[in-house]
């Protein structure tokens, strides 16, 4: 009988909570709409816009030596594959291989500001790897991917010997800035409106 009490009254809570939610509907709507729009207004005018260009090099290594260490990889060795681009990865991120891009890129950016820009990585676990620029500038972003398949064979035949780095793709220029997603965060804003309108709702009620 106690159970059954407790369970009623739970019910009953729990009613009184969706009518008021409901009643207070208008209000909720409200707020929703005024927090979309201020994280929208946020992101469209305090946001500087990013733009990305990638290029795309393959991998293509019979024999390689690394200092007094050789061996040698096929096309099916994927898994040897992807630590070879690790290796390619690691130089590409080297100060002495950004400097270079800085250098011949004419850049008026340190080591230190033009690392965060850069990325690489595998494309689908093959022995193509992808170099992606960001930049506030898509003309900018485009001129240090380019710089960059320009420097880094030579840099990789520095170090590692029997290397072959070749390019696939070269990069293009953005016609659309890769962040910040204005509906994203018109959606960020719009559920948290919603959570904070219900949830003063509730505790004003309680």
């Amino acid at each position: 009988m106690n159970n059954r009490i407790k369970n009623d009254e739970i019910e009953i809570d729990l009613l009184h909570l969706v009518k008021l939610l409901w009643s207070k509907a208008w209000l909720i709507v409200i707020t929703m709409i005024l927090f979309g729009a201020v994280m929208f207004s946020y992101a469209m005018f305090f946001i500087t816009p990013q733009y990305q260009s990638t290029a795309k090099m393959y991998v293509n290594n019979s024999s390689i030596k690394v200092g007094s260490t050789s061996f040698s990889i096929s096309s099916s060795e994927l898994s040897a594959a992807k630590t070879l681009l690790d290796l390619y990865v690691e130089i590409l991120k080297t100060r002495t291989t950004l400097e270079e891009v800085i250098r011949r890129a004419e850049l008026d950016y340190t080591y230190e500001q033009i690392a965060p820009m850069i990325s690489a990585g595998s494309v689908n676990g093959t022995e193509i790897f992808r170099i992606t620029v960001t930049s506030s500038d898509p003309a900018e972003a485009e001129k240090i991917a380019d710089t960059i398949v320009e420097v880094l064979p030579d840099r990789i035949a520095e170090i590692v010997d029997g290397s072959s780095v070749r390019l696939v793709d070269h990069a293009v220029r953005a016609t659309r800035r890769s962040s910040p997603s204005y509906t994203r965060y018109a959606s960020i804003g719009m559920a948290a409106g919603a959570v904070l309108s219900c949830a003063a709702i509730i505790v004003l009620d309680l």
